[in-house]
């Protein structure tokens, strides 16, 4: 019976969906050995066709209750699993938890096999899908990867937003488009505890994009695919910003703050104010 239960999650699109972004990531090199972690908000009409919701598996204590999320679904990833190898043994990777009525808890309904706890920068995803839906209601995944050039991006470029933003816009023609809120940034933090959930929060009132400096970056959105691209065009502007400052020549020409505007103008997008001179 639980391996046709597993057999039916694993087949489902949700699940689906996470093990092709996992195995993206990894192949791209954000997301070595178990850094990286995603959370997905799920419906309840998603997960009744492949799950039993009332068959519960284990029982977690939430040190950081929250109550905002109570009673709502989640497909997350483990705490310490490689990406790896999400593809070949999701269930062990993989985890379907629900919140409990009073926020305190977390039910395993699926996966996490072998004594598996979820993500443990949970706390940091937890509060960042309280904030997102404070101001996107149909916000869903949290995603947080070592994107490479954006990480080496934090050792190069002052770690000011609106110039960090700008920079990215720059680089390629499509940023602005789609993140004209820009990107927020964190001072260092010791990562996986509360006090870095919260900063991270506040920002994800402000920014869909959130960067760590020195470790990686949090997006967010309303699907995978929305999400993971969303890192995937700030980490290619920020690859291109790497390849171009490693010449001696510099930089000869960038778009130009009124071609960024024009070019908002022109998708129906509103810059973050502050960021281009001439806003």
């Amino acid at each position: 019976m639980l391996e046709i239960i597993d057999k039916k999650v694993i087949e489902s699109p949700i699940v689906k969906g996470m093990i092709e972004a996992t195995d993206n990531m990894w192949r791209m090199g954000w997301d070595e050995r178990n850094g990286g972690n995603i959370s997905y908000l799920l419906m309840e009409d998603e997960i009744i066709p492949y799950i039993d919701t009332t068959r519960v598996l284990r029982t977690l204590k939430l040190n950081f209750p929250v109550p905002e999320l109570a009673g709502k679904y989640f497909l997350v990833t483990g705490s310490g699993k490689y990406f790896k190898n999400v593809k070949n043994n999701p269930s062990d990777c993989l985890g379907i938890i629900q919140v409990s009525d009073c926020g305190s808890d977390i039910d395993i309904l699926w996966g996490l096999e072998n004594d598996g706890q979820p993500t443990s920068e949970l706390p940091s995803h937890f509060m960042s899908h309280i904030a997102r839906l404070e101001v996107d209601p149909n916000h869903r995944v949290i995603m947080h990867n070592h994107a490479t050039n954006l990480l080496a991006m934090t050792f190069t470029h002052e770690l000011d937003e609106n110039e960090f933003t700008r920079t990215l816009w720059q680089m390629c023609t499509e940023c602005v488009v789609v993140f004209p809120h820009g990107v927020g940034i964190l001072p260092w933090m010791i990562p996986g505890t509360d006090a870095i959930g919260k900063k991270t929060a506040e920002k994800m009132k402000e920014f869909e994009l959130v960067v760590w400096p020195h470790h990686g970056v949090f997006g967010a959105g309303a699907t995978i695919d929305e999400t993971f691209g969303l890192i995937e065009t700030a980490e290619k502007a920020a690859q291109i910003y790497t390849i171009i400052n490693s010449h001696q020549g510099g930089v000869m020409q960038v778009i130009t703050d009124a071609e960024l505007l024009e070019l908002a103008k022109a998708f129906g997008v509103t810059p973050k104010s502050g960021v281009l001179k001439a806003n």
